[in-house]
């Protein structure tokens, strides 16, 4: 049976009204083509342009390592410039990733360049847009977002392979316990269905961005990303208006989070062995059961 993926829905544009039915309330996934060929980023984020806005800081970088069980999430494996970053992701494959960037404290200038698509929903943080930068070959883990946020994801100067779970798969996924990412021991684009069966006859959703494409990703949707050049992306955030969303969205960034690296720095390898096999126990758990029910 296999991991079985549909091909995303995508528009060239899109009124608010039929965005909300079929894609904000039903928490569906879809690419709109035209939305970021209404920005000035469209025609200027060039690499070029991002080494001269953003110039010589030094920028955290992450790789596709096992993270290391004392360490917290998300924590860099090195640093770079990133005039020197983007010269390596242009000259080469590489799986070295700057995750989270913001251009607000590097490069105000970047500001002026993206419209918040404001016209198809409300709840947008401005203030805190975040950029992602990746060699080709590169990946980001599965996972969702912490904060459970809406999310408008923009890509520019190259391809990106994208795969998308409703929340609803997430102990099929192996969702670790305390985290919002999955056991880091198998490749979701290519699984071993003998070591990781729970994998097997899950369903998602498959999609390519090319340059200037935005994918709508609803709260709590997985995603593993790959980079097939070296490129980069903007992520527009917007609130749900469910209060118990906002809830979980509080307690995941606050008691959780805190919580779970409190752990990880107190217990290190015994800790992160138990939250693997917890996380194989409820994937079994799960598979024997038929869950989720459609």
């Amino acid at each position: 049976m296999g991991v079985i993926l549909k091909p995303i829905d995508i528009v060239d544009d899109i009124s608010k009204e039929d965005f909300f039915e079929k894609y904000l309330k039903p928490r569906k996934p879809v690419v709109i083509k035209n939305m970021a060929r209404k920005w000035p980023a469209y025609q200027k984020w060039t690499m070029e342009y991002m080494k001269e806005v953003v110039g010589d800081v030094t920028v955290p970088l992450y790789d596709s390592s096992k993270a290391d069980p004392a360490a917290p999430i998300n924590a860099p494996t090195t640093e770079m410039k990133f005039a020197d970053y983007i010269d390596l992701i242009q000259r080469e494959p590489t799986d070295l990733r700057i995750f989270f960037f913001d251009p607000i404290k590097k490069a105000n200038k970047l500001l002026d360049d993206y419209i918040s698509p404001k016209e198809l929903m409300g709840g947008f943080l401005d203030k805190y847009p975040s950029m992602f930068f990746g060699g080709k070959g590169s990946v980001t883990f599965l996972h969702y977002d912490i904060d459970l946020a809406h999310i408008f994801h923009t890509h520019f100067n190259g391809r990106k392979h994208i795969l998308l779970f409703d929340y609803k798969w997430k102990e099929r996924l192996y969702k670790l316990p305390y985290a919002t990412y999955a056991l880091e021991d198998f490749d979701i684009s290519n699984p071993d269905f003998k070591k990781f069966p729970a994998l097997d006859g899950i369903e998602g959703i498959e999609c390519f961005l090319e340059h200037g494409d935005t994918l709508f990703m609803p709260t709590g949707w997985w995603h593993w990303m790959k980079y097939l050049d070296g490129s980069f992306s903007i992520s527009l955030r917007a609130w749900d208006k469910s209060w118990a969303v906002k809830a979980k969205s509080l307690y995941n960034l606050t008691i959780q989070r805190n919580l779970d690296n409190f752990m990880k720095a107190r217990f290190k390898k015994k800790y992160m062995d138990w939250k693997e096999k917890k996380a194989v126990e409820r994937a079994n758990y799960a598979l024997k059961r038929g869950l989720p029910k459609k």
